[in-house]
């Protein structure tokens, strides 16, 4: 068997296809898997390091702007386009897979077209709970949708309905228990650990929040605080050294019982221990609080692609799995006031953790391969 992903963009995008990949070649070693991509984005260094072979087409997306540098560059993505429905068409007729899959980002657009012209089986994947654009016009052809939010269904228009199956979560997600980890940070059973972080690179307006409620907290004995600045936020960590923190590594700052890092390189472990976690909504960062059943506000990246973060978020709120402060709202007034009031209710705070297991779908991996499978046996 032969089967082609197109993804690309943002590690969003990247990682679970490269999961649900992972676990064809596991139950069928004997398959063929090859991807399609950019070459000057990150799926040009993650496909390969994860040892599948890859193959690149020149697309980059439209901007919305009627100024004439936009337009100028729109020009020159129209042709790209027409450029890249031929490359992606060669390729799939020199690998000749059985299934093509999709999961978001510009790259997938000619690739799966492609296939749906040549009568290939094609399927999708959309991580958020409001579908991209190059997966809104793609849903109405391909033969199956896969979402791992249901909300994202009222937004589409289908061929054939969208199947629920989740996103792949990293395994080691999995593996700590509360106990485990709390043992390995060194952090009493009965205190409360607050993990916060605005993703890999940071976020100002996060970090700007938690400055005031980590300086406070650290002067506390019951609460413990773990948070990230981000690698762009490494003027925090002076910023904290200058109010008492002290450092304990190049990275790593302590006082009180608060740790302030540049990057948290054992999230599963700080996840595992974790109370609240406090955070931006990127869809796998909410499928792992998801699976962990963590109590979480988060706070939703305003600049992100149809402001997808937001609608993510809202999929837990509505559901009282957790709790949201839009950006343009956030103080360190209110994010502490949000802080207190979760952790001074056991209760509202067991029920948030519930409700947010409830929603979690575990064998997500396995759901997509049956949906890719099926393709080739109908086929």
């Amino acid at each position: 068997m032969k089967f082609l992903f197109a993804t690309g963009g943002t590690a969003g995008h990247i990682n679970p296809a490269l999961a649900s990949a992972q676990y064809i070649r596991e139950i069928h070693p004997e398959s063929e898997i090859m991807f399609i991509g950019t070459a000057d984005h990150m799926e040009a260094r993650l496909v390969p390091a994860a040892g599948f072979e890859f193959k690149t087409i020149e697309i980059n997306g439209f901007r919305r702007s009627l100024s004439p540098s936009a337009m100028m560059h729109n020009a020159k993505t129209v042709m790209k386009l027409l450029k890249s429905e031929a490359e992606s068409k060669k390729i799939i007729r020199e690998f000749a897979p059985d299934v093509v899959i999709g999961f978001g980002g510009y790259v997938s657009g000619p690739v799966l077209d492609s296939a749906v012209k040549l009568g290939i089986p094609t399927c999708i994947h959309e991580q958020n709970a409001y579908p991209g654009i190059t997966n809104k016009q793609l849903a109405k052809k391909v033969n199956r949708v896969m979402l791992t939010v249901e909300d994202a269904k009222q937004h589409l228009e289908y061929k054939n309905e969208p199947v629920l199956t989740g996103l792949p979560v990293r395994g080691e997600i999995l593996r700590k228990s509360r106990e485990e980890a709390r043992e390995e940070l060194a952090i009493p059973d009965d205190a409360m650990l607050v993990l916060s972080f605005g993703g890999s690179l940071g976020a100002a307006p996060l970090n700007d929040a938690m400055f005031d409620i980590i300086c406070k907290n650290a002067e506390k004995t019951n609460i413990y605080h773990i948070h990230s600045v981000g690698t762009n936020g490494k003027d925090y960590l002076e910023k904290f050294e200058e109010n008492g923190f002290e450092k304990v590594s190049e990275n790593v700052l302590r006082k009180g019982c608060c740790e302030v890092r540049l990057y948290i390189d054992n999230m599963d472990v700080c996840m595992a221990a974790a109370d609240l976690v406090i955070g931006r909504a990127g869809a796998s960062s909410l499928s792992e609080i998801e699976a962990m059943g963590k109590a979480s506000i988060l706070i939703p990246s305003p600049y992100v692609a149809e402001n997808h973060q937001y609608h993510n978020a809202m999929a837990l709120v509505n559901r009282n799995a957790a709790r949201i402060i839009e950006e343009k709202d956030l103080t360190s007034q209110k994010l502490s006031d949000m802080i207190d009031e979760l952790l001074s209710d056991k209760e509202l705070l067991f029920e948030i953790q519930k409700n947010a297991k409830a929603m979690a779908i575990l064998d997500s991996r396995e759901k997509i391969a049956e949906i890719i499978l099926s393709l080739v046996h109908n086929a």
